[in-house]
């Protein structure tokens, strides 16, 4: 007997434990899905803190929810709106999904039964503004602060415990402004981006926002997917969305606000990053380097001619200027514009172009031997050219008249000495126009 009341108490604690386990995990697991055993569930749900992370979403931020791999959080905004709103609602509810809706005030104004039935869904519920414009990002404080104000005073109003209102809100067309987020921050109001949307905001059919949202979230492998409760388009894609979800192994989270009764869920800073950083992927970013503050701001004298080791024997040599004051650096006098000027036609000219180095050195060699110094061997060449012209047939009718052009003066220097030192005019010319 004593045996069996020991087994029969120590069974009543266990159950008792599990029991007290299964009430306090606010996450809905598919098998508590009644109706649907196969339904995707969520697995758990995140507390956070606005105060420790005030902005969160990869497509604007660095940080976002601390999410594990294949974890992805739904988030719609605009609604609710009945015609689709109430179809999103069944189709989350068949599947036991908790999402996160951001609520338009103008929306919540007209239908205060969409916003309650969210709340009694168990749905996080944030804020959209109030009317949605496009322009937060050139807003001055006068116009986004009665937006952000309207639509939560409209959304709470709609609700019957105002106090379920979550201090979250994503600005309308992501048209972030430093303004309006340190409005919100300092409200303690958290700014949600997105990691990446589906784009059934756009004029695209129902398949193409159900291809992109897998494809965004396979290139990521976790995050925060950006949807919308006021298409059709989106009715249509969220069932198979959440069909391949559940055929990839994705899991879903329901993110919530800590409260003085329920604090944030621990985390290091690293897990809100969408990559961590790890010994084995190298970091192409450098860190930036931080602005050191220095406790003194006089400046290091000059050094003088002693600190140069200059030998008292060479500083004779030194300028007097040097010598005078050795910390003021001496001048050079400006050249004149002369000492560049290069003569036109000259060496240094017809040097610069290719075509015409060939040219310049003949002249170059041929400055350099004087005419006075002409071999004798050269003029009895040329004598003997000249007597070889005269013989030959083709300068018979030459001989009669003129003298031939090979027959040179007597005096004068061999023909191609002569026109190694001056050169044809129309020659040199053309050797000036190739330069230039």
């Amino acid at each position: 007997m004593i045996g069996s009341s020991v087994v029969v108490r120590t069974r009543s604690w266990i159950v008792l434990c599990l029991g007290l386990l299964t009430v306090g995990t606010p996450a809905a697991l598919a098998s508590d899905c009644p109706g649907h055993p196969d339904a995707l569930g969520t697995s758990r749900t995140l507390v956070v803190d606005p105060h420790e992370h005030p902005r969160i979403g990869t497509m604007q931020y660095r940080e976002t929810l601390p999410l594990k791999d294949h974890e992805v959080v739904l988030t719609f905004d605009d609604g609710p709106l009945p015609k689709y709103s109430n179809q999103v609602l069944q189709i989350l509810a068949d599947e036991c999904i908790k999402a996160t809706f951001f609520i338009i005030g103008g929306q919540a104004k007209a239908n205060p039964e969409g916003v309650r039935k969210l709340v009694a869904a168990g749905h996080t519920v944030g804020t959209h503004s109030m009317n949605h414009p496009l322009t937060f990002d050139r807003m001055g404080i006068e116009k986004f602060e009665p937006e952000i104000n309207g639509g939560i005073e409209w959304t709470s109003a709609a609700m019957t415990d105002p106090s379920k209102l979550a201090p979250f809100f994503r600005i309308p067309g992501l048209m972030r402004a430093e303004g309006v987020e340190n409005y919100l921050i300092s409200r303690g109001i958290q700014v949600w981006s997105a990691d990446f949307p589906a784009d059934d905001w756009r004029h695209v059919s129902s398949d193409r926002v159900y291809q992109l949202a897998i494809q965004r979230l396979e290139a990521k492998g976790k995050g925060i997917l950006l949807l919308h409760d006021i298409q059709a388009r989106t009715v249509a894609a969220l069932p198979k969305i959440i069909r391949d979800l559940k055929a990839r192994g994705y899991r879903i989270v329901h993110v919530v606000p800590a409260t003085a009764d329920r604090p944030a869920t621990p985390t290091t800073p690293v897990e809100w990053l969408l990559h961590p950083p790890t010994e084995t992927v190298p970091i192409a970013r450098w860190p930036a380097v931080p602005n050191f503050v220095f406790t003194q701001t006089q400046t290091l004298p000059a050094p003088s001619l002693a600190d140069l080791n200059a030998q008292t024997g060479y500083q004779p040599l030194l300028p007097r200027r040097t010598m005078a004051q050795a910390n003021v650096a001496a001048t050079l006098p400006v050249p004149d514009r002369e000492l560049f000027a290069i003569p036109e036609g000259s060496i240094e000219v017809l040097l610069s172009t290719t075509l015409s180095r060939r040219a310049a050195t003949r002249l170059a060699m041929a400055a350099e031997t004087p005419r006075a110094a002409t071999s004798k061997a050269a003029k009895s060449q040329a004598r003997r050219t000249a007597h070889a012209a005269h013989g030959a047939p083709k300068h018979a009718a030459q001989a009669k008249g003129t003298a031939p052009r090979s027959a040179a003066p007597k005096n004068a220097a061999p023909k191609s000495t002569a026109q190694n030192a001056a050169p044809h005019p129309t020659r040199v010319a053309s050797l000036k126009k190739r330069a230039q």
